[in-house]
């Protein structure tokens, strides 16, 4: 399978989640972020990219002691998608100037510069799709860029703890959780231990002791919180009070 460019999906994605609130009411409330409206949603998105932007600037070799960003906010929220294209812009241009591949502090596992192009990417492709389920439309994500969301967030989030606390309850006696992609390859198996979890090589003869299946999109919807597992396109199976604990505890 041919890489993702992280980079030109940022780009892509950005301009995608322009072309759907430019038009529209920002006091729409967003019911996927209790409490914010649509002006909340793309104030965040553009935030966030201006500060991954200044990370990679900066290419930090330590956690940061402050977030203090120039994020030169226009007065006006009906302005705001188009700042949100500019911190897209600024974030091309310093990933062209950027080694990828350079060590770098990063807060999940991957610790060279190219982790905050691909946080970046799925925190634009998840808001995105908040602003889309806020005006009454269905999300549409590509199932390569899906799956690559799904390893993204499974792989970092034993590190997400720091500002999802909830994740520290992610803990089991050896038990397992498999993911299973069914609209093309792609299962992961999460291994919950005393001491926490992580992702696990798996041997798809093995059983595990629960599994959920979806499409690789609504995976990755379900797995931040966008979709209800309870919905038709998703199947569970196994034991349901460690998918009770994983549901609680998991999405951020």
């Amino acid at each position: 399978m041919t890489p993702l460019d992280h980079s030109a999906a940022v780009a892509a994605e950005t301009a995608h989640f322009v072309a759907a609130v430019q038009q529209a009411d920002p006091a729409i409330p967003v019911p996927s972020c209790p409490g914010w409206s649509l002006a909340d949603l793309v104030r965040h998105a553009g935030s966030v990219q201006r500060w991954f932007t200044v990370l990679l600037r900066q290419r930090i070799q330590e956690p940061p002691r402050s977030r203090d960003v120039d994020l030169q906010l226009p007065e006006r929220p009906e302005e705001y998608p188009a700042w949100l294209a500019e911190a897209a812009e600024q974030a091309a241009s310093t990933f062209a100037q950027t080694d990828l591949d350079a060590p770098m502090w990063a807060w999940g596992a991957d610790q060279h510069a190219r982790f905050w192009v691909r946080r970046m990417l799925f925190e634009t492709l998840v808001h995105r799709a908040d602003a889309e389920l806020a005006l009454g439309l269905t999300p549409e994500i590509e199932p390569t860029l899906a799956a690559d969301g799904v390893d993204e967030f499974l792989t970092n989030l034993p590190f997400a703890a720091f500002f999802a606390p909830r994740t520290a309850e992610l803990r089991g006696d050896d038990r397992t959780i498999r993911f299973n992609r069914t609209d093309g390859d792609g299962t992961w198996l999460v291994r919950l231990r005393p001491d926490g979890l992580g992702l696990a090589p798996d041997d798809s003869g093995a059983t595990a002791d629960a599994t959920v299946q979806a499409t690789a999109a609504d995976l990755l919807l379900l797995l931040y919180g966008r979709l209800d597992r309870t919905a038709a396109s998703v199947t569970l199976s196994g034991d349901e009070e460690l998918l009770a604990l994983w549901f609680a505890n998991s999405a951020f």
